[in-house]
């Protein structure tokens, strides 16, 4: 029997725009979906390319001083370039200057032609060439293209139309039987809406340039720029010659887009595929926009986000990470450095790295090295806690993996990261490690904090493969295909013992914080210090004590303050307004050679790290205390100590 498909494609990309956080959000997202999917076992078909042809296309290598065909050529390089190195898995990279689009095209032109749904005509009203759109006067938002802002051209040429208004009541009523087709809700509203209010019969045909597919009936006329980019779903599934493919794979599962291009996915090109009596897509899915700091991105304000900048600062995996989490899929978002190196600090260097750096830490040191077994046959509610959460991983992922909420598959995988932590801490390893009767217990608590990072690892691995493969390797297991395949049926017990666990570098090391987080680190504890913005010198006097024995109490004050000092174990509201308290989380902990009491920390403030020194050795190991929160008085003179 052979597996279930699954095909999902992003819009193919205009090939001279420059790659962006956006084409690098829908991308990402795509590869997602196709790797789960991979790992449920499903034979995955997944899309991604360049839209090449068009008037823009045709304009910008006028410009160049070269053909439109070598412009692309150039160009498309720069889209292969960053699904390299953003780990994207396509299974096929469509190109509408490719012979087997064009012949796609054609057939489909053909198709419809001989259905009686095109006809020649002329066409006069407002096209926007960036966006490749045809507007009304009423649709025109200030004299320009309601999309893009941008001037709009008045064209009256001959063309060729599409019949789209003959299609406005099946289309109405295949959305009203399909409601999860057109998501999220909002969009499908939108999309209702603009059908209730009257199709127009569309063009599909332009003779103003020449940089595209000529028409098989008239060759002076070129395929309007959407028809033809559109149809490049049906391209890759073998339209129109090869119907053991076409059954396979269509339609497809999963069109990724951006919602600028809504309505050409949800409303022409199932009134295209009506036409052509093929079956409509399962779902299109029309995700929100990035801003920037508050501010739409645009070449002109220079706030465009460069995807080869932030894999080269932050690293693939985080990135990748970075824009499935902090947004709800679906919804417009807010891009920030700040916001991304927040992520990176907490959820990867804090959480994720902290607990497998101190489980193989802990395996190393006190399992020789190698994964123990489970051990211990009584079972205690943390356990409990920590197999519920892996036990329900499964579950949760799958559930948030068919609504695409993407954040929330995350959540769940951090909530098990999260329960691992507390799990140390609660259990102790170091303390069971000096009890001979223990020795069972702590075989069993090594073995299911090795688990838990194993199945994290599994689950992982659609979101941040290159982390999921560097966490196996680190617990001695082989990355494979098959491996990641596990997590469909992963259970508690599923990790073998007997591992060599092999201790390498941070998963995700900490950064170091930028000039501008210093700044406004400072200008916090300034304002700390200032008591919420008053200087320290006027804040409040203390009540004086009243009565005879307040009376003596300011004596005994006067006497010790003449011999030059404050009474013992009394400070006064000032000292205490002056003092900077922060709460702070412990990375790393060492013993001081030669002092039972001293311990070395190394703790991060959020925006900053530090190294203090605390006399605390005498009850807590080392081991103990990495990914505690403590209060420090971030501005105490700093002193030298054995």
């Amino acid at each position: 029997m052979r597996n279930p498909r699954y095909y999902v494609s992003t819009p193919i990309y205009y090939v001279n725009d420059v790659p962006h956080i956006g084409h690098a959000y829908t991308t990402v997202a795509a590869d997602v979906m196709a790797r789960y999917k991979r790992l449920c076992g499903y034979e995955t078909l997944f899309l991604t390319g360049t839209d090449e042809h068009g008037q823009k296309v045709e304009k910008a290598a006028a410009a160049a001083g070269e053909s439109p065909q070598a412009l692309a050529d150039r160009m498309v390089h720069r889209f292969q370039s960053l699904w390299q190195r953003l780990n994207i898995s396509h299974t096929d990279f469509i190109r509408t200057t490719e012979p087997r689009h064009t012949a796609a095209v054609t057939a489909l032109f053909k198709k419809l032609e001989a259905k009686g749904d095109i006809y020649k005509g002329e066409y006069e009203d407002w096209y926007c060439v960036p966006c490749e759109t045809f507007l009304t006067e009423l649709q025109l938002v200030n004299s320009a293209c309601p999309t893009c802002g941008r001037p709009v051209e008045k064209i009256k040429e001959e063309s060729y139309f599409f019949a789209m208004s003959k299609y406005q009541d099946q289309l109405l009523k295949w959305i009203t039987q399909h409601p999860k087709m057109i998501q999220p809700d909002s969009r499908r509203n939108e999309i209702v809406s603009f059908v209730t209010g009257g199709l127009k019969d569309l063009s599909i045909s332009r003779t103003g340039f020449s940089w595209g597919i000529p028409l098989p009936n008239d060759p002076k006329h070129i395929a309007y720029v959407w028809f033809d980019a559109l149809v490049n779903y049906l391209t890759v599934v073998g339209y129109p010659n090869n119907v053991q493919r076409i059954r396979r794979f269509w339609p497809a599962d999963l069109h990724l887009i951006g919602k600028d291009i809504l309505r050409f996915h949800a409303v022409y090109w199932p009134a295209f595929l009506m036409a052509a009596d093929l079956p409509l897509p399962r779902q299109i899915f029309s995700h929100g926009w990035w801003t920037v700091n508050g501010e739409k991105m645009s070449k002109s304000k220079g706030n465009v986000v460069d995807p080869f900048a932030m894999v080269d600062a932050y690293g693939v995996d985080a990135f990748r990470y970075f824009l499935l989490r902090e947004v709800p899929f679906g919804q417009d978002g807010d891009f920030s450095e700040r916001a991304l190196r927040q992520r990176y600090n907490s959820d990867l260097a804090n959480d994720l790295g902290n607990l497998c750096f101190r489980t193989l830490s802990m395996i190393d040191r006190y399992a020789g090295g190698r994964v123990p077994p489970r051990t211990s046959s009584a079972k205690m509610k943390e356990d409990d806690a920590l197999h519920k959460a892996i036990a329900g991983l499964g579950g949760k992922m799958g559930a948030a993996m068919g609504e695409l909420a993407f954040h929330r598959a995350l959540q769940a995988i951090w909530e098990v990261v999260e329960t691992a932590n507390r799990y140390i801490e609660i259990t102790a390893p170091w303390n069971l490690d000096k009890q001979i009767k223990k020795k069972q217990r702590l075989s069993t608590v090594l073995y299911n904090l090795a688990e838990a990072l194993y199945l994290t690892s599994l689950y992982l691995y659609p979101f941040m493969p290159e982390t999921s493969e560097r966490i196996l390797t680190q617990l001695g297991i082989k990355p494979s295909f098959d491996t990641w395949k596990l997590a469909k049926t992963a259970r508690v017990g599923a990790l073998r013992p007997g591992t060599t666990v092999k201790k390498t570098e941070p998963l995700f090391p900490r950064l170091e914080p930028t000039e501008e987080e210093k700044a406004a680190e400072e200008a916090a504890r300034q304002r700390q210090l200032t008591g919420r913005g008053k200087p320290a010198a006027q804040a409040e006097k203390p009540a004086q004590p009243q009565g005879q024995q307040g009376q003596k109490q300011q004596r005994q004050q006067k006497e010790q303050q003449a011999a030059g000092g404050q009474p013992p174990g009394q400070v006064t509201i000032g000292d205490f307004s002056r003092m900077d308290f922060r709460t702070a989380r412990i990375l790393a902990a060492e013993r001081i050679p030669n002092s039972q009491k001293l311990l070395k920390l190394r703790v991060s403030l959020g925006t900053e790290e530090r190294q203090i020194v605390a006399g605390i050795g005498a009850k807590y190991e080392p081991d103990q205390l990495i990914g505690k929160q403590v209060v420090i008085i971030a501005n105490l003179r700093p002193a030298k100590l054995m």
